[in-house]
């Protein structure tokens, strides 16, 4: 064979699925190969437990507190995140055009979802295209062209005049809506905290639900029976009782309401999971909450009931399988994390990757 020139030899244990697991993994020009490669130059050598490249399927890249944020911002977002290990994001929603990341090797993978699209001051100032019902499927078309599959609908927030949460649509605009999409190839998801948006939404054929905290009892087999997934964010609910209590003296009902969403958050997600509803690993980075969060969603899924593989499996391979992307499979893009124990025991290591890999280069 001829000189391959210079590679990456990742020894150990290369976890390429929960149960398929290699001694070793070469990288030659930036792809992944299980055959040793005769004839290199120069050899690099990492020793540890890989991974693929962890998903965090809610992060916002580009997006601030206040808004779209700077393309200096958005990329040290998008660093952070690549520092905990996070290599492919789907981007749940961001008034930033982060097309100029596609081009920097260095940087995590984006799948886009456009724009948030939510009813008129029913959202966060400057997230959001904000509109009426009759305009929903024009604007699920024009963002489902400019992202990469998804769409992101808001399905519910506080409505001011009841002093709690409400669904956002009629369920004819959003059916309208979604068959738009699916006609233009897009998947549809949507911003849900409380209960009664939920079965609109999966009735008229949604694809996945952000946060479903209000998932009851009752529409879990319509979740299930559908296979509509689930990104819980627990690390965002977590702030629900902070919420909460700002809003208390003039929403009183809407506080109360965020706290019970709060106190059942890891039931919830347990049940869902018992259920057989797909569940993958989202941070909600960007707006209020810091970037480079993956470690601790994980554990909180953990924490809510799911085993340890199935958690990792939300970040890694199930995840990537999810949104169509190659894990650690034969010449596959070398996207790889590298631990110093095993995260299948114990996925507080997460929080602490030895080595990352991409696009075959050592970035970490």
């Amino acid at each position: 064979m001829s000189d391959q020139g210079a590679v990456l030899h990742v020894k150990g244990r290369v976890l390429v699925g929960p149960d398929d697991v290699r001694d070793e993994l070469w990288v030659i020009g930036g792809r992944i190969s299980y055959d040793r490669p005769a004839g290199a130059r120069d050899v690099r050598t990492v020793e540890g437990w890989a991974l693929p490249g962890l998903v965090d399927a809610h992060c916002h890249v580009g997006l601030g507190p206040h808004g779209p944020v700077d393309a200096a911002v958005a990329e040290k977002q998008a660093l952070t995140d690549r520092e905990a290990g996070t290599l492919l994001i789907r981007d749940a929603g961001s008034p930033s055009d982060t097309r100029w990341i596609d081009d920097r090797e260095d940087l995590p993978k984006i799948i886009r979802a456009g724009r948030h699209i939510a009813r008129t001051r029913r959202y966060i100032r400057n997230f959001a295209h904000e509109i009426e019902p009759d305009d929903l499927v024009a604007y699920v078309a024009q963002e489902a062209r400019r992202g990469d599959g998804w769409v992101k609908l808001v399905g519910d927030w506080i409505d001011r005049d009841l002093g709690d949460l409400a669904a956002c649509w009629p369920r004819e605009a959003v059916a309208a809506a979604i068959a738009e999409a699916h006609r233009l190839g897009a998947r549809v998801t949507a911003h849900c905290f409380a209960e009664d948006s939920l079965r609109d939404l999966v009735e008229s054929g949604i694809d996945c639900i952000e946060h479903a905290t209000g998932l009851t009892d009752d529409l879990i087999p319509l979740f299930a029976e559908r296979s509509v997934a689930v990104v819980p964010t627990l690390v965002n609910i977590a702030t629900f009782p902070q919420l909460a209590a700002g809003g208390e003296a003039r929403y009183p009902r809407w506080s109360a309401h965020m706290h019970r969403l709060h106190e059942r958050r890891y039931d919830t997600v347990r049940n869902a999971y018992d259920a057989g509803i797909p569940v993958y690993v989202g941070t909600d980075a960007g707006g209020s909450l810091a970037h480079g969060l993956v470690a601790g969603e994980v554990a909180e899924l953990v924490t809510a009931g799911i085993p340890p593989v199935q958690a990792l499996s939300a970040t890694a391979w199930g995840a990537r399988r999810w949104l169509g992307r190659a894990g650690l499979e034969e010449g596959a893009p070398a996207d790889v994390v590298v631990y110093q124990v095993d995260p299948r025991a114990d996925v507080r290591v997460l929080a602490d990757p030895r080595t990352v890999v991409l696009n075959g280069r050592v970035v970490g």
